[in-house]
This record gives structure tokens, sequence and C-alpha cells, in this order.
């Protein structure tokens, strides 16, 4: 498949995204039906072209075409296929051809799945799409094109990063992007409403399966970043606030406001306007942290770009996007008057806290992520903001969360007795008090009081399951009818809220992590945290294209043998680089982490872990996913318009 016919596509895609922008919007504006109708078909012929320039790409990396100069710049002959395929997003300008095709993905997704739309809605959602597509489609054409020749071609390329030749990038980028780029899809909802003036339950409806879509992606995404990096670079930790790790925790945070704040809109056509923002927010958040990785202002091993001119495109962009959005915002948001009316106490108050202390958190992080920057460019202010900052401002905030996350769905729509709703959960308060004096034992008071809440947020999941089949109150048939009746959605809810506790469990559970770092001959042994770690061997292995020195651990405790680990070290000789390869072995309870360093006088330097409760961290966040997946299952998410609306409108006839 020739780079040329990859290059005439994307110029297509262009073309189809104008068209995308301006006939749609124009035909809803002019209640001009055909050119309404004409939307579908110009999104799909936009991701029809830009999925022929992607696979352009990725056949030119796989069949090792250096005169194209993207390949010859990240790839190499001996570089294995799965990373020859990967490594065609895992550089800038394929990056964002890969942004640019899952955003025609989702203007197609729309074209397909949105037939129950009112025709007005879906034209102007696809329209706001491809204005979105617009931008960043002439990006990849003129600023940034993967399909740029070389000559005269070189015979090998240069290679990758080798930090990034990892399975995990196979997985992780992809799966951020789509978290990413699916807010697009909220996003184009929240304009298009401004620009009708209206927003309703059936709105709510039907932008919440986008927004649940999105967020189930984003967390996945998120945390198999964390999770590579964990045994890739060997450092032993799950999150080190890098500036890069915050721009995708940023729209995370809004867009789990986003969420919450959909079924408010649903349920009591309520919070209208702040659910516009927030659609606006997180997708703004989104091309914001776009804008960081690849502008080069940061330095980052998820760092793209050093190309001041990218960097100027890139925030002309944001700009556009960001002003235009908001400008329409303070037109037209005045037109979006809420009907549904609520007491403090009660569950839309709940929801209302919840959003609120997420944005708080968001701004922190995004203060704590910016403000270097700008101090640095202002007054040349070299400053740091670390982990000590983020963990004192951040925690204070996020457990009013954690406490509403059980209280809030005890409570009753539109006014609650908040005394009825604590007593019914005083079981809840009894173990997570228990559990969090229990922790005392062994761990400080933050990661105690951590622990704690993540009993109280795990039970008090379960205590709304046990509370709607009404366990042990009605006879235990009567209850197991009414489990099997519970909506998916119900079960979906238990599981995101329940990950979410395993997952600050396993956080908790990190703080008793026990680390040596020795200098160990052949033979000799290191006790850490009762198992003894013995270097049995020093070897050499060859690699595709690098090659290992390959220690091996062997593990045991009382005597007894638990496991085998053989942490590498990686030298490439094409990048000239030398990588960690961490050896873990886990239980599902703890991580024995081991991490091979320099060699001295025929002793290795061994840096050796003691991680409990570290897998829950990753599968708590799969606990997540797989509940709002569940959630996605349900039908009263697949239908266009609520069911209170039909009956309303059956009850005027």
């Amino acid at each position: 498949m020739s780079p040329e016919l990859g290059h005439f596509a994307l110029a297509l895609a262009v073309a189809f995204a104008f068209a995308q922008a301006i006939l749609p919007l124009w035909g809803a504006w002019r209640r001009d039906a055909r050119l309404m109708q004409a939307a579908p078909a110009i999104a799909i012929g936009q991701l029809v072209a830009l999925g022929t320039a992607y696979a352009a790409l990725v056949w030119a990396a796989v069949t090792d075409d250096f005169s194209v100069l993207n390949v010859a710049e990240n790839s190499h002959t001996l570089k294995p296929l799965i990373y020859k395929i990967s490594g065609s997003w895992g550089n800038h300008e394929g990056s964002i051809l890969l942004w640019c095709l899952i955003l025609a993905m989702c203007g197609g997704a729309v074209a397909v799945f949105g037939r129950a739309l009112p025709a007005s809605l879906r034209a102007r959602v696809i329209g706001v799409l491809g204005l979105s597509a617009c931008g960043f489609e002439l990006f990849a054409l003129l600023e940034s094109n993967p399909f740029a020749r070389l000559w005269p071609a070189p015979v090998d390329g240069r290679d990758m990063n080798p930090l990034l030749q990892d399975p995990g990038l196979a997985f992780h980028p992809p799966l951020l992007y789509v978290g990413y780029v699916g807010f697009a899809i909220p996003f184009a909802f929240a304009i298009a409403a401004l620009l009708e003036g209206r927003v309703d339950a059936a709105w709510g409806r039907w932008v919440r399966p986008w927004t649940l879509a999105a967020w189930c992606c984003l967390t996945g995404g998120i945390a198999l970043g964390s999770w590579w990096s964990y045994y890739e670079l060997g450092w032993g930790g799950f999150w080190f606030w890098d500036p890069v790790e915050n721009a995708s925790l940023l729209p995370w945070l809004t867009g789990t406001a986003l969420l919450h704040s959909a079924i408010v809109v649903e349920k009591r056509e309520a919070l209208k306007v702040w659910t516009i923002l927030l659609a606006i927010g997180t997708f703004s958040l989104s091309l914001s942290g776009t804008f960081l990785v690849r502008s080069g202002i940061l330095n980052s091993v998820h760092s793209f770009a050093s190309d001041p001119s990218r960097g100027v495109f890139i925030l002309g962009l944001l700009a556009l996007v960001i002003g235009g959005s908001l400008l329409l915002f303070a037109l037209r948001a005045s037109l979006l008057s809420s009907s549904g009316l609520f007491a403090p106490v009660s569950r839309e108050g709940a929801l209302v806290l919840n959003n609120i202390l997420l944005c708080s958190i968001a701004a922190v992080v995004m203060t704590g992520t910016i403000y270097p920057l700008f101090a640095d460019l202002l007054f040349g202010a070299k400053i740091s903001v670390g982990p000590p900052f983020f963990n004192a401002t951040v925690l204070p905030l996020a457990v009013p969360v954690f406490i509403a996350m059980s209280l809030g769905p005890a409570l009753s729509w539109k006014r609650a007795d908040l005394g009825a709703a604590v007593l019914r959960l005083w079981w809840v308060a009894v173990a997570a008090v228990a559990a969090g004096l229990f922790a005392l034992i062994g761990m400080q008071a933050l990661p105690a009081l951590a622990f704690g809440a993540a009993v109280w947020i795990i039970l008090g999941a379960i205590g709304e399951v046990v509370e709607r089949i009404r366990l042990f109150r009605v006879p235990v048939a009567a209850s197991a009818a009414r489990f099997a009746g519970l909506p998916r959605g119900s079960f979906g809810t238990t599981l995101a809220h329940a990950g979410m506790g395993v997952t600050i469990a396993g956080i908790a559970g990190m703080s008793l992590a026990q680390e040596s770092i020795t200098l160990t001959k052949p033979g000799e042994g290191v006790p850490l945290a009762g198992y003894v770690f013995t270097l049995v061997d020093l070897h050499d292995a060859p690699g595709p294209n690098y090659a290992s020195r390959v220690a091996d651990l062997r593990v045991t405790r009382d005597g007894a043998p638990v496991a085998l680990l053989s942490p590498s070290r990686r030298t490439f000789p094409v990048q000239k680089m030398t990588t960690t390869e961490a050896a873990i072995h886990t239980t599902g309870f703890s991580d024995l982490y081991a991490v091979l360093g320099d060699e001295r006088d025929g002793a290795a330097v061994l840096r050796l872990h003691y991680n409990p409760l570290a897998p829950w961290i990753w599968f708590g966040a799969l606990i997540m996913a797989a509940g709002g997946g569940i959630s996605l299952a349900d039908r009263r998410l697949r239908v266009g318009a609520p069911m209170r609306a039909r009956a309303s409108a059956a009850a005027k006839a």
C-alpha cells in the first residue's frame, strides 16, 4: 500500500471533515432535511478515508519502508512485528493520525447508533464533530505529515524509544486516546444543545452512554499506563504525579463529574448548565493534555515533540475550540433553565457536592501542574511541584468524596432524611471505623484513614444492593427475585464504586512497602519482609534487537521456595540506550519486585521491593471499567428517550 495513497486519503479526509462541519450545521439552521440526512454519509466517508490513511502508515511500518521519514525515525528491520505495528502510534505524527482516526470513529458511531436522535440534533452533533476534526486533520496534513518522504532511504531505521518497546504500548495509548477523544461526543452534544437552546431529560439519556463509554476507556487507559510504568521503568511505584500523568487525570476527574451530573439531568432535569459546562471542560482538558504532550514544553517519556511550530499550531487550535465553545456558552447558557428543584439534603445534593469536590481536585492538580511552567516562563524560576504537594492538597478534598460515594446512593431524590440514611449505613460505618483502627497498628494515620475509607466505599456499594433487595427483611426467595430483577446499571454502579474502594485499599497498602538496595554477589542472600532473595547467577541473553544481562534470583520463605525472579538490563545498540526490566511475582495480595542495576567486581546492584496490596490498585481500576461496561449493557442506556417522557406524552394524549 503506497504512502502516497495514505497521503491522498488524509487530504480527502480533510475535505470530508470540512463538508461534515459545514453542510449538517447549515442544514440544521435552515431546516433543510436533505443536508441533515447527508451528515451520516459524510461522517462515514471521513472514517473510511482516515482508516485508509492509517492502514497505509501501518503497512509502511510493517514492510520496513524506510523511504517514509516517520518509519525511518521510529522503526528498524530487527524490531519485532508487534512493535512495528504499535510503533505507528508511538511517535508524534502517528499519534496525531490515530487521534484523527478515533475522532472520525466518534462521528461514525453517532452516524450509525444515533438513528433515534432527532434529525436536527443528530446533524448538529455530527457537524460539531466534523468541525473538531478539521483542525486536527489540517495539523496532520500541514504540520505533522506522517507520510513525508526521505531520500535516499536508509538501509535500516533509527529504531523507536526502547522504553516504548513493551506490550503495554500496544494497548495503553489507543485505549487512552479513545477515552480522550471519546469525550468529543458529549462535547458535541453540549454545543448542539447550546445551538438549539434546549436540554431535557431525553438529552441527558442520550449523552450518558457516550460519556460512560469514554470514561471506561480513559479509566482503563490510565490504569494500564500506571501498571506499565510500574513494571517497565523499574522504580517500584505506581504514580509519580508526572505532568503528563496529571494531564490524563484531569479529564478523568471532570468526566466523572460529568457522568454523575448527566444522571441528574436525566432523572430530575436539573443541573443543565453545569452539565453543559462540564462537557465543554472535559473535552477542553483532553485537548490541553494533547498540547502539553506534543508542544515540547514538558520533559517526559510521554512527550512526542519539541518543534515549537507544532506547539503554536496546537495552541491556536486549543484557543479556537475552547474559546469558541465558552463564548457560545456565555451567549446561550441563559436559555437552559432548570425545571427540577431539590433540597440540599437529597441525592441530587450529594451529586452536586461530589461534582464540586471532583472539580476542586482537578483545579488543585492543574495548578500544581501548570504553575511551574508559568513560573519558569514569566519569572525564570525553576520550581518543582512533586508528590508532597499533591498528596497534601488532594487528600483533604478526596475524603468528603469518599463519604458521599456511599452516603449519596442511600439518599432519596428531591428531598431526603439524612438521619435515616446514616442509620441505614450504621454497620458500614462501624466496619469502616474498625478497619481504620486495625490498620493503625501497622500504618501511619493517613494510610489507615484511606484504608478505612476503602472499606466504607466497598461495603457502602454492597449495602446499596442489600437495601434494594431488602435482604433479611423479606423472605430469601423474595430477595433473590428482587436481585434478579435489578437493572444492569445498578450492578455497574455497585462494581464501579467498589472498584474505587479496592484501588484506594491498594494505595493504602503500598504505604507498608519495604525496599532494599544491596550490592550482591552470586550465592549471597538478601532478607526482606520475611523473604530471602538469593542471587543464583548472572548471565547474558540475546534479544531480537537488544542484548540482555539477566540475574536469576531464588526467593524463599522459611526455607521453602516461593518464586524464581529474573530481572534484566537491556542494551539497545541502535539507540545506544539501556533499560531495566523488573521481575515481579504476585500473589494477588502482594508483589515481590526485583530490579537489576549495575555490576561491580562480579557483584550486582539489586533493588528489591515488597509491595503489599499493590495488585489491588490495578485490579480495582479493572473493576471500575467493568462496572461501566455492565452499565452500558443496560437497556435503559440504549433507548432514545426516558420511559417517563413517553408516559407523560401518553397521558397528555
